[in-house]
């Protein structure tokens, strides 16, 4: 509490103005979470019950908010509609193989710029800030060219390879290895370590949450991803889950949002239970990449 509050709080009205001003932001703060709440839960909570609704009740009006008569088929026959099970083995081995090319690439790089003497570091830096500028639409036609003449089309590699590097994963290992203990690691240093010692014995252990967070992001938009999978495949036994979706889609004819609903919730669950697993490093490793800059 600064001096100025110690002397607004010793008068009673002061003290009621300031006490009623924070209720006030309180107040004000409540209601601004309760608006992103409903703003972004509401397509979710719609999404889960259409999923359980007949066609005929999803074009009801008014809508219902809780399915009248709850039903199961629109799973199965989604399921039955695309070949899921290929689609889920596609996703898991894209997001997987994805995240990880990522998040060793970032833990590398970041620590070179964070703890390495090189000529033109802070030129690298900034060509790296840069990267986070360009929307990755821009790249879409000269990464499509390299993946063809290197022979990747419809194949994991043309998937995987093209995204490997992230910038944002960079900068954010980057400010969070900063705000690491220097002495820890000119410790480790005097005594000998190796720069792969100190970066896999010290550096990541105590970045994890930074680490974790960054892998989460990272799974969560490769997961996601529709644009550059649907280019770079074409058949169906290569299509990730977004891209089934879409295909379940247009194959209904007259669209049944049931099944298409369906589908989506087979596309959200996965990454929703990794996300609640792993929430708890979120705020940590976020807060760890804003600490020194």
């Amino acid at each position: 509490m600064t001096v100025s509050d110690k002397t607004l709080l010793a008068h009673p009205v002061a003290q009621q103005r300031h006490t009623s001003l924070v209720r006030l932001q309180r107040f004000g703060g409540y209601v601004a979470m309760a608006l992103a709440i409903f703003l972004v839960g509401l397509p979710v909570y719609w999404t889960v019950i259409a999923a359980f609704k007949e066609s005929a009740e999803i074009y009801r009006i008014p809508p219902t908010w809780v399915p009248l008569e709850p039903t199961l088929e629109n799973f199965s026959r989604a399921w039955q509609a695309a070949p899921f099970g290929r689609y889920y083995i596609n996703s898991f081995l894209t997001t997987l193989g994805g995240t990880l090319a990522k998040v060793v690439l970032a833990v590398l790089s970041a620590y070179a710029l964070a703890f390495l003497r090189f000529p033109r570091k802070d030129l690298v830096f900034l060509i790296l800030l840069a990267g986070l500028m360009i929307p990755p639409e821009i790249t879409i036609v000269p990464n499509y060219l390299t993946v063809g003449r290197l022979g990747w089309i419809n194949t994991y590699a043309g998937i995987i390879v093209p995204s490997a590097a992230v910038a944002y994963g960079t900068f954010l290992l980057r400010q969070a290895f900063l705000a690491l203990p220097f002495e820890v690691i000119e410790a480790a240093r005097v005594d000998g370590a190796s720069h792969m010692r100190i970066l896999l014995s010290i550096v990541v252990p105590m970045a994890q949450p930074a680490i974790v967070t960054m892998a989460l992001l990272a799974l969560v938009a490769r997961w996601n991803d529709f644009l550059w999978p649907l280019l770079v495949t074409h058949t169906s036994d290569m299509r990730t889950l977004p891209i089934g979706i879409f295909w379940l889609r247009n194959s209904e004819g007259v669209i049944n949002w049931g099944v298409v609903m369906a589908g989506s919730l087979f596309l959200i669950m996965p990454v929703l239970l990794v996300f609640l697993w792993l929430q708890r490093y979120i705020v940590d490793g976020i807060a760890a990449g804003a600490v020194k800059g």
